[in-house]
């Protein structure tokens, strides 16, 4: 099984302009991502996988100069531009983080990339418990090819929701122990407060450290003053209104969705087998 890490990053943020090009200590944004992401072992590859548009070509010089791979395809359609990139990389499972995100756990990706390895048959894994930004998510290619295949949509920036179908694929929650639960934080990057968050964070660490995440959150523990910079900031989601449509999609479709998804899960070499 052919495991890759996928960074979604894209430089159109209208909120905090060039977001994750922005220094923290020493590096930007994109580069302390891409820094935990070489932490996770069993990742054959890391791509960093954004759009065609001129915009994002920094992103593509990041990428070469920390020797990783990129991939530019479909500018709002983030499913389509995931799939697609695992599909040329010819990934069997993905464990992907978004740009917005550079405290993710390092350790619970490295916790799902073991529990793909020993259950080929989950589709998609997905950690709980811990402030937003900090959890992570594991995917079978094949469930991403299977939403492509039936969603109805192609602004697909929040997207879990799709793939998030226990009815439709074999889901397993990682839910987060004691102490890697912090919800009164908040650890991603969408406004200038948030920046200032991580900026006064990262600078009570030495420039080159990959912060493991409970060092970091006993930094927020005892300097209450950090996390209160961005404890107003609202976290943007689908709207209800979207998530009963997908709700009734999907249930007025379910045989429909299920027949789409064997015939993407049953491979070429199984058919010779029949």
């Amino acid at each position: 099984m052919k495991l890759g890490f996928l960074i979604t990053a894209r430089l159109k943020s209208s909120r905090l302009r060039l977001k994750i090009m922005l220094p923290l200590n020493g590096y930007t944004v994109i580069e302390r991502i891409i820094h935990r992401a070489k932490k996770v072992v069993e990742c054959q590859d890391i791509v960093l996988c954004t759009s065609t548009n001129h915009q994002d070509l920094p992103l593509l010089r990041t990428a070469k100069a920390e020797g990783i791979y990129y991939f530019t395809g479909h500018s709002d359609d983030v499913l389509k531009r995931l799939t697609d990139a695992a599909t040329l990389f010819q990934f069997d499972f993905i464990i992907g983080i978004t740009a917005d995100n550079p405290l993710f756990s390092i350790y619970h990706a490295n916790l799902l990339s073991d529990l793909v390895r020993q259950n080929h048959g989950l589709d998609f894994i997905y950690t709980s418990g811990m402030p937003i930004g900090v959890n992570i998510y594991a995917v079978n290619v094949k469930a991403l090819t299977t939403v492509c295949a039936v969603k109805q949509h192609v602004d697909t920036e929040i997207w879990g929701y799709l793939i998030n179908r226990p009815e439709i694929f074999n889901i397993l929650e990682i839910k987060a122990s004691s102490e890697y639960i912090r919800k009164h934080y908040r650890m991603t990057l969408d406004e200038t407060d948030d920046y200032r968050f991580f900026k006064a964070l990262y600078h009570k660490f030495s420039k080159d450290d990959v912060v493991d995440v409970l060092d970091a959150y006993e930094i927020l523990d005892t300097h209450p003053e950090i996390p209160k910079l961005n404890s107003h900031v609202k976290q943007l989601d689908l709207d209800e209104k979207v998530k009963i449509m997908i709700d009734s999609y999907y249930k007025e479709n379910k045989e429909k969705i299920l027949d789409i998804k064997n015939r993407i899960y049953l491979s070429e070499k199984e058919i010779d087998r029949i």
